[in-house]
């Protein structure tokens, strides 16, 4: 067993170690809503206590950020390397900086409060990191004690060679609640390392940049929620992937389909979108029963499920991934994206925690807030008045 070093503020290694879907939809902000205003904010599901003086340090970290800039390599590798980044947004990316001051951080007691409000340009790519530092921090104070580094490796070794013997394809998801930085290193290189033809990259692009694999992501749930808020809620999916492909002209084409539950999406992906979209991100409720209600979807649409791919990400483990791959099976393609199981299974309890976006400011409007509505009633996030609307406007009965 290691212990954390308890005198060491954590930083982070580069700009780009962040998700990339964080990039893609910051390049889609540049473009499109360069004015927008947003407001996030620390949730702790799992009522985690933080340890005495925890604010000071994060705040620490925080204010490290702001020396982080992107490097001329990093900038062509992502120019070789998504070719679908505008030279003009890489060239915003280089000139790009963390502003501390947009991040608001306190505490009372044992509890964390914080809060991001800016640009939205701006501010969309702090989530990830924050959660980062704050996973590692928690540790790192907690003085809890994880696997040492021969361990973590042989359990990632154990869980990539399974995967491969199952033929899936698979990408890691982990970096927003991962243990530490360095156990994250140590996971991709075990994946790469022993998961030929099964583990096909990362979402983190630092760690895809220097281990030389493929950076993964799409978009997340804020860009559906802006244009809820921007355009109402019954053309939030319509207008989000209109700007989506108005952007990207076709790549990057996995649509994530529960912002506001999987079944008012699939009313909307019209035969035009469920051709150009290569297929969609599973992210809550019954994988299976989630399967069954895409695949039957194409199949009235007079496309062949099987020139589809769904991507499963919702707190996968090998028996889940093992269930869904034999459903799929002839069906339609599947591939897996998997986060805390690989980046934060040290022998400690990951932390419950995200980070969301709760209001927003389009270009000439008031502040609105935001809200998701999950395939899982319980991950619902948002005020309850506007929930209650939502609902309301989109027939949801839950």
């Amino acid at each position: 067993m290691t212990t954390m070093p308890t005198d060491q503020t954590p930083r982070l290694p580069s700009i780009l170690d962040n998700d990339f879907y964080k990039f893609t939809m910051q390049h889609a902000v540049v473009k499109l809503f360069p004015r927008t205003q947003a407001r996030y904010q620390f949730i702790n599901r799992g009522k985690h206590s933080f340890p005495p003086g925890f604010a000071d340090a994060l705040r620490k970290a925080v204010d490290a950020m702001a020396t982080l800039r992107l490097t001329k390599e990093e900038k062509s590798f992502l120019a070789v390397t998504c070719p679908y980044l505008d030279p003009t947004y890489l060239d915003f990316l280089q000139g790009y900086c963390y502003d501390p001051e947009e991040v608001n951080i306190s505490q009372s007691g044992d509890e964390l409060s914080l809060t991001i409000e800016g640009y939205w340009y701006r501010t969309i790519l702090w989530e990830v990191p924050l959660m980062a530092l704050i996973s590692e921090l928690y540790y790192q104070m907690s003085q809890l004690q994880r696997f040492s580094n021969d361990e973590v490796v042989r359990v990632a070794r154990n869980k990539i060679e399974k995967y491969k013997e199952l033929g899936v394809i698979i990408a890691e998801f982990g970096t927003r609640r991962r243990h530490s930085y360095q156990v994250h290193d140590l996971i991709v290189d075990t994946l790469k390392e022993h998961g030929s033809g099964s583990f096909v990259g990362t979402s983190n692009v630092h760690l895809a940049h220097v281990k030389g694999v493929k950076p993964i992501g799409t978009h997340a749930h804020e860009w559906f929620m802006f244009h809820a808020a921007r355009y109402g809620f019954k053309m939030a999916n319509t207008l989000g992937l209109q700007h989506w492909v108005q952007v990207f002209r076709g790549d990057l084409g996995i649509a994530l389909s529960d912002t506001y539950t999987t079944r008012v999406f699939m009313s909307q992906f019209d035969k035009m979108f469920s051709k150009l979209f290569d297929g969609v991100r599973h992210d809550s409720g019954d994988p299976i029963e989630f399967a069954k209600s895409i695949i039957s979807h194409y199949e009235r649409m007079g496309i062949d499920p099987r020139a589809k791919t769904i991507v499963f990400s919702d707190a996968l483990n090998y028996e889940k991934v093992a269930r869904i791959t034999e459903f799929c099976k002839g069906r339609i393609g599947a591939s897996f994206g998997i986060g805390t199981n690989l980046t934060n299974d040290v022998g400690l309890t990951p932390l419950n925690m995200v980070i969301k976006m709760t209001e927003t400011q389009p270009e000439g409007l008031e502040w609105m807030p935001v809200v998701k509505l999950s395939d899982e009633p319980g991950k619902h996030t948002g005020n309850e008045a506007t929930i209650h609307l939502a609902k309301l406007i989109l027939q949801i009965n839950d």
